[in-house]
């Protein structure tokens, strides 16, 4: 299948990424309401820092907790302050229908793509996620990224079928079978030719970033590029140059002990980004419930945590 020319697009922008990929935190004020200026100094920091995308109002943005016109006005503002010099992706998610609103609305704000958020709260059968997938797909030009994970989980020949559909480049996994993923990637390999992007989405994938280069995964997300850019940025030179005593050096040092610290809250993949984000003095607000913030102490292990990933790096 010829892909669609945003698609293509869209697809070879990802596909040799200069830095990590940016899932900026969504900004808020003190009244809990949407800031967009601290937003768009945020995105500005990031496409400055070095990202070579931007994932607007995703998981680490709060998708779940933006109202339709929030996001859409967060898009616009990420479109806006990156300028063209990086792809803009927007979350879509919920049921069908709200999700092709979403991707509407991405559309109209002038993102580049989508990153298909797993449907709410049902557990669907193949069928039914593949028809979901597809009616987004379908509802914009703009080309789409599936996230599996949580009640989104997919057999090889459901991915296969997900390659063939026009504007679906990608598959982005947050459920870390590799065991799934191999045989997805070796299927969608055999029986579609092109080439389908592969995303490791795992809360802090660079725990597992050389595992999954080990499979053919490269590009990943980084929620880490948020409020330490030079740890996230030595990481992604490491791992795709092969400087795996680096790469480990990190893990080892950093990387590990962060996801040991992120374990001890629910939420704390998103609230604790946030309060990452702050110590670097950009006060992008707290989380909007039913997310609730880190304690005082993991706050100050975080703190000291970033500093001896800083010293890692000398």
């Amino acid at each position: 299948m010829t892909p669609a020319p945003l698609a293509a697009d869209l697809a070879t922008r990802l596909t040799v990424p200069s830095g990590p990929l940016f899932f900026p935190v969504t900004a808020y004020g003190p009244d809990g309401s949407l800031d967009l200026d601290v937003f768009r100094a945020h995105v500005r920091r990031g496409v400055a820092a070095g990202a070579a995308a931007v994932f607007a109002c995703c998981g680490t943005g709060e998708f779940h907790a933006l109202t339709p016109e929030e996001f859409q006005a967060c898009v616009r503002a990420a479109v806006e302050e990156t300028a063209g010099r990086v792809p803009v992706v927007a979350g879509a998610g919920y049921g069908t229908a709200l999700a092709v609103r979403f991707a509407r609305l991405a559309a109209e704000a002038g993102a580049d793509g989508l990153l298909a958020m797993p449907p709410y709260l049902v557990v669907a059968g193949q069928e039914g996620l593949l028809r979901h997938y597809r009616e987004l797909a379908a509802a914009t030009d703009l080309p789409v990224i599936v996230y599996q994970r949580d009640n989104a989980v997919f057999t090889p020949g459901t991915v296969v079928e997900l390659a063939r559909t026009e504007k679906i480049i990608g598959l982005k996994d947050g459920l870390g079978d590799l065991d799934l993923m191999q045989r997805i990637v070796s299927a969608v390999r055999t029986e579609v030719p092109g080439d389908f992007l592969y995303f490791n989405g795992l809360p802090t994938a660079e725990l597992t970033g050389l595992a999954y280069r080990g499979i053919g995964v490269t590009l990943y997300s980084s929620a880490v590029f948020c409020f330490a850019p030079e740890i996230a940025l030595a990481f992604h030179k490491a791992l795709n140059t092969g400087d795996d005593v680096t790469a480990n050096r990190l893990v080892d040092g950093f990387y590990r002990p962060f996801v040991e610290l992120r374990a001890q809250g629910r939420g704390y993949a998103v609230s604790l980004v946030k309060a990452g984000v702050r110590q670097t003095g950009l006060d992008v607000g707290e989380v909007r419930p039913p997310l609730h913030e880190p304690t005082e102490d993991h706050v100050k292990r975080l703190a000291r945590l970033v500093e001896r990933g800083h010293t890692l790096l000398e």
